[in-house]
Formats: C-alpha cells, sequence, structure tokens
C-alpha cells in the first residue's frame, strides 16, 4: 500500500475505487507472473508468452514487460522492442471491437483509400485509437489475404469483403445496438 493511498484512509474519504485498482493490479500482476512462468522453459518464448497475454487481457499491459524480461533474463527495451515490430500486438486496451482496415495495393487498388476516409469519419478516430465510448478500435493492416475482393476489413476474427461506405455503417449499427427480448 503506498503512502498517499495510507493517507487518503486516515482522511475518511472513500477509496474503495484505490483499493479495487489495488486489488486489479494484484490479480493482474499474479495471472501475469503464472503465465509467464508457464512458458518461459519454452524455445523461443517470447512470442508465445507474448500471445498468450494478449489472448488474456487483450493487450499486453506495461505491468508485463518487467515480468516478462526478468523471466527471460532480458532488458524491458527487447521486450518492448519485439511488441512494437509486431504490428499484431497492443500495449493498450482496445475497444470493444477491433477494427482492422487492409491498407495494401491491392485494397488500394479497389478504393480502400476512400473506404478508409469514410470510416475515419464515421468514427472520429484515426488509426491506432479508441472511440470515446470504448466501443471501437481502429488499426491499419497490410494484407488480410483477400485481395481479389477488397476493400476488406477484418472485425475480431471475421473478414469482410468488398466494403464501402454503407456496409461499414450497417457493421457499426449492428455492433452497437442491442436486442431485447421481452418475456
Amino acid at each position: 500500500m503506498s503512502k498517499q493511498t495510507g493517507a487518503l484512509r486516515g482522511t475518511g474519504f472513500n477509496n474503495n475505487k484505490v483499493d479495487t485498482m489495488e486489488d486489479n493490479h494484484t490479480v493482474m500482476d499474479t495471472t501475469l507472473e503464472q503465465l509467464v512462468g508457464s512458458l518461459k522453459d519454452t524455445p523461443g518464448a517470447l512470442l508465445p508468452i507474448l500471445h498468450r497475454i494478449q489472448e488474456q487481457f487483450g493487450y499486453v499491459p506495461d505491468r508485463a514487460l518487467p515480468i516478462i524480461a526478468r523471466a527471460l533474463r532480458c532488458t524491458t527495451a527487447d521486450v518492448h522492442g519485439v511488441i512494437s515490430f509486431y504490428h499484431h500486438f497492443r500495449l493498450s486496451q482496445p475497444g470493444r471491437h477491433l477494427l482492422e482496415v487492409c491498407r495494401a495495393e491491392a485494397c488500394q487498388a479497389r478504393g480502400a483509400r476512400e473506404f478508409e476516409r469514410h470510416v475515419k469519419e464515421k468514427l472520429n478516430i484515426g488509426f491506432d485509437q479508441t472511440t470515446a465510448d470504448g466501443e471501437f478500435t481502429l488499426k491499419a493492416v497490410y494484407c488480410l489475404g483477400n485481395c481479389a475482393t477488397g476493400p476488406s476489413l477484418r472485425q475480431g476474427k471475421r473478414v469482410l469483403s468488398r466494403m464501402n461506405s454503407a456496409r461499414f455503417d450497417k457493421l457499426v449499427e449492428d455492433l452497437t445496438t442491442y436486442k431485447l427480448e421481452l418475456k
């Protein structure tokens, strides 16, 4: 417990949020230690560790870097260098829906630049940003292997073909509309 947290407790302020944050960090650290520990002896362990952490949390938290570095006997800069090299890894919590727009040449030849402009305007964000409501994170990727039917977009595990403004607007509507079932 930090001095500041202790000082707040003594003043009678409601510290539930501070306590919850500390508890979340403790749980996260424990989970990270277990994940890293279970894979650290695997040949070429860094990539499997990073994949497992991102699978667990949706991103690679900053808190993971020193834990990984210590276990693999390398520097945090080494770990960060690998994370920043591979576009798949994220260092911040993504939105509820990750949207990856293909920017490869084949998609560009089929109208991806215009589609990309519409996506950015519709969501009011750029690449590597998340909407204010936390719904969408936008990412640029370079080839989804769907070249003949571009422009392409990946939403989660689905690759969507022949994307245009109308299809994108429908996708956003579908992803943000909740159906209520009355019984």
